[in-house]
């Protein structure tokens, strides 16, 4: 498995928790409703697994290996793919500051958190779109076989000495979760812990 698969797989784990985050948002929308505890998970699964795991890799180890091989930064695919990570980050402190809102009693918090959520979910479908269909592409062109084990070896590490163990396995169970709660279906990805990705097999 070369390190952008178990990318694609995350990006399927990722896409499941958007489509639960997505019934939240328009029960919140539609029926002034809002799921606290639910809202929660979804936030820390996209702070902890998304961001802090998965965008954590691609910043860190691919990313900086791609511009090692002569690809731009600046007014390049990895600015902007790091332009999308910070927007994203900020939906998810607003969505996190109307929940707590809405614990306290603000009504209008409802509708902050479901037009965030939104606007995140556009965001982040797009953005994987653009990593599955080019990015990712350009990375299997760029490296050597070697590249890859070291890369693949870079993102293990993330996962059993940053992430820690057991981590990866607790948010899946968390996805899988909001999924039944919501009636989402589970990405393959999520139903086999053991191939879907943060360097596990």
């Amino acid at each position: 498995m070369n390190p952008t698969d178990i990318l694609k797989n995350e990006h399927r784990v990722i896409e499941q928790v958007l489509n639960c985050l997505e019934r939240m948002a328009e029960e919140a929308r539609r029926y002034g409703e809002l799921d606290i505890h639910s809202a929660r998970e979804a936030i820390d699964f996209f702070r902890t697994f998304a961001d802090g795991c998965h965008h954590h890799k691609e910043e860190t180890h691919l990313f900086p290996a791609m511009e090692a091989k002569g690809l731009p930064r600046q007014g390049g695919p990895t600015g902007v793919m790091l332009y999308e990570h910070e927007a994203g980050r900020q939906h998810i402190r607003a969505m996190a500051e109307a929940v707590e809102a809405a614990v306290a009693g603000d009504q209008a918090a409802r509708d902050r958190f479901s037009q965030h959520a939104r606007d995140y979910i556009e965001l982040l479908r797009e953005h994987i779109g653009k990593e599955d269909h080019c990015l990712f592409g350009m990375a299997g062109q760029m490296f050597t076989p070697a590249d890859q084990a070291a890369l693949l070896a870079k993102f293990q590490r993330v996962e059993a000495e940053e992430m820690g163990e057991g981590t990866h396995e607790k948010y899946l169970d968390i996805a899988n979760r909001l999924a039944d709660r919501y009636c989402v279906a589970r990405a393959k990805a999520a139903e086999a812990h053991g191939v879907c990705g943060c360097g596990h097999h």
